[in-house]
């Protein structure tokens, strides 16, 4: 990076909604799943638009969505992917690069 310069943010997590998910799901556990209708209730987001935003999620393969049944009801889990993890953590150090005196230098 050229002094003077900031560091680019990842577009897919940056927006809004997005990032709200994603950090709701970096809260699990790396083997945990979280069912549709439950992130939906922590997040207060529509079925339509929270899917809009699981779908880019899942196309950067930062999160994995999974279709089963439990006994004979479908459930839809989702789950952050060891690279939507690693994007979250990248993002998050270079949030604060870009807020810390001095660009986070020592």
């Amino acid at each position: 990076m050229v002094e003077g310069e900031l560091p680019e943010l990842d577009p897919v997590i940056h927006a809004q909604a997005r990032l709200r998910v994603v950090v709701a799901l970096s809260q699990l556990g790396p083997g945990d799943r979280i069912a549709f209708p439950r992130l939906q209730e922590i997040l207060r987001m529509t079925p339509g638009n929270l899917s809009v935003h699981l779908r880019k999620l899942e196309d950067a393969g930062y999160v994995e969505v999974a279709k089963t049944h439990r006994g004979r009801t479908p459930a839809t889990l989702t789950h952050l992917t060891a690279k939507g993890r690693l994007a979250f953590e990248e993002y998050v150090s270079t949030l604060k690069t870009m807020i810390e005196p001095g660009g986070g230098e020592s």
